[in-house]
């Protein structure tokens, strides 16, 4: 029996509404409201050429969003508002002690604060939350509100950039002589204040969410009186300004890191070979690396003519100089692969970078290295040939009456030995036995027509020997002055690299920015 009767209290209190209210309270309320006939379009003062006075202040508990692009800044706050509204005063021992009374803010007179710069079109609180009158008439109302206020985003110094984002709060109705703006804590003897009408710390950061891309540095406020076009009253505003500075170390490792790497990657442009064929290729591949980060670039920041930012600053510089990369390469390729046949070496450039720019970069030339074992076969050789000359054999053959061609033959096979190469040649060209060619010349006439072209196939060889040698020569002199200039940009390039990422990064004010953010000084949430 008593389940049941359990059950049907539980279903009465499911289905049936029960309000224990404090009469005095309702008594209050109804007085205040309907017996008074409280009319909420009129300002609430005894006289009307008396100035309201409202007590404006701001809690920022999250800093949503800052559109770089749209240059928007979305925070959640509190716009706290105070006033005195002498319409809503009573004695609370009237009303059995009730000092405080919750009072719907449709219901009262509510200021028009407005956010100027508001950028979605909201410029009034959406929820209306209920306001706390006190028995002397003080009323505070204190709405939560998402705004999106629009903000003059520099990006100069992008990604370690300091912004300063204001929120110009003021009457949209009032005037200045029907309603005055005043911080709320811009009272006398308040420490915070900074003139007659500007105060330090105007945001209350208490139960401030700590942001994962931005800190907050400073938080003034300002008190402004001005007269516009419209109306030849004045109208009063209190702006505040958010300071933040931008936390770098998510653009730092994704975005400044890779794109230092890769300028550097210019430098190895001229360390590499230029037989290896893959230099140019290097330099198209950087090219394309910095492209898509330009691309990467646009999607982050605003698209303004006003300034370039730093980081732009920095890829173009980047990108100029693997353009100029791509032009030595090319240039360095071209002397690389002359030869005797197509270019003529000056004698400025044999002087230069054969001689002067090798000693200033500690460059030395490598020298051909002969070892023993050869050293000691061509003197053997060249022993042998003088004592087995062929001109010294022929001599002899060519003085006599009769000439036999099997014994010349013969003779000749006896004094081959096998030695008949370079050293032969070398030996030809000696002037004693340039003497006896002569001689053999001036016996041409009497002998056979073999021995002539024989000689003539002798002189024939060596000159193309030497012209091959010389031109090996000139060709490995122009692949010389080829890596002396690549040395020479490798220095250039490096130095270029360096200067050029401290000259641009390091111009960062953010970066000497040593100053700790209030909000992790002020706020009570981690």
């Amino acid at each position: 029996m008593s389940i049941i009767i359990l059950e049907i209290f539980f279903i009465y209190l499911c289905f049936f509404n029960i309000t224990f209210a404090n009469p005095e309270a309702k008594r209050l309320y109804e007085e205040l409201i309907k017996v008074r006939s409280y009319n909420k379009l009129i300002r609430p003062i005894k006289n009307n050429s008396e100035k309201l006075t409202v007590y404006l202040g701001l809690r920022l508990t999250q800093l949503l969003d800052v559109d770089e692009k749209n240059q928007i800044m979305t925070s959640n706050v509190w716009l706290k508002q105070e006033w005195y509204d002498d319409k809503l005063r009573w004695d609370p021992s009237k009303y059995g002690g009730v000092d405080v009374l919750y009072i719907p803010s449709q219901q009262i007179w509510l200021p028009d604060i407005v956010l100027y710069n508001n950028a979605d079109g909201n410029y009034e609180v959406t929820l209306m939350t209920k306001a706390t009158v006190y028995y002397d008439g003080r009323v505070i109302w204190e709405p939560p509100a998402i705004y999106k206020s629009s903000c003059t985003i520099n990006v100069e110094f992008f990604p370690f950039d300091i912004q300063r984002c204001q929120m110009k709060f003021g009457s949209w109705t009032y005037n200045g002589e029907q309603v005055d703006l005043v911080h709320i804590n811009q009272t006398n003897g308040s420490t915070t204040i900074y003139g007659n009408n500007s105060v330090q710390y105007a945001i209350d950061l208490t139960d401030f969410y700590r942001s994962v891309e931005w800190d907050i540095m400073e938080v003034p406020a300002q008190r402004n009186v001005r007269k516009y076009t419209c109306c030849p009253q004045t109208y009063t505003d209190i702006t505040f300004f958010i300071t933040i500075r931008r936390k770098t170390l998510f653009y730092t490792v994704n975005l400044i890191i890779p794109c230092v790497g890769i300028s550097f990657l210019t430098v190895l442009t001229f360390y590499l070979p230029s037989d290896s064929g893959e230099k140019v290729a290097l330099c198209i591949s950087i090219l394309l690396s910095l492209t898509v980060f330009f691309l990467l670039l646009a999607e982050l920041i605003p698209p303004t003519s006003l300034v370039v930012p730093l980081i732009g600053k920095y890829l173009l510089f980047t990108m100029i100089l693997v353009t100029l990369s791509i032009v030595v390469t090319v240039t360095v390729l071209n002397i690389h692969f002359r030869s005797p046949l197509t270019h003529q070496m000056p004698p400025w450039v044999r002087r230069v970078f054969l001689q002067v720019l090798p000693k200033l970069l500690w460059m030395r030339r490598p020298k051909t290295i002969v070892p023993l074992q050869y050293q000691q076969q061509s003197t053997y050789y060249t022993n042998h040939i003088k004592k087995h000359s062929t001109t010294k054999f022929l001599v002899p053959l060519l003085h006599t009456k009769t000439y036999n061609k099997n014994q010349f033959n013969k003779h000749l096979i006896n004094n081959n030995d096998n030695n008949f190469d370079q050293d032969i040649i070398e030996n030809f060209d000696n002037e004693n036995d340039l003497k006896q060619s002569e001689e053999i010349n001036q016996s041409s006439s009497l002998y056979p027509n073999e021995i002539k072209k024989a000689f003539d196939g002798l002189k024939c060889i060596a000159a193309h020997m030497r012209q091959e040698d010389e031109e090996k020569k000139i060709k490995e002199e122009w692949k010389y002055v080829a890596l002396v200039i690549d040395r020479l940009f490798l220095y250039i390039f490096t130095t270029a690299c360096i200067a050029g990422t401290c000259g641009i990064i390091l111009q960062a004010p953010s970066i000497y920015d040593n100053r700790k953010p209030i909000d992790i000084l002020k706020s009570n949430r981690f």
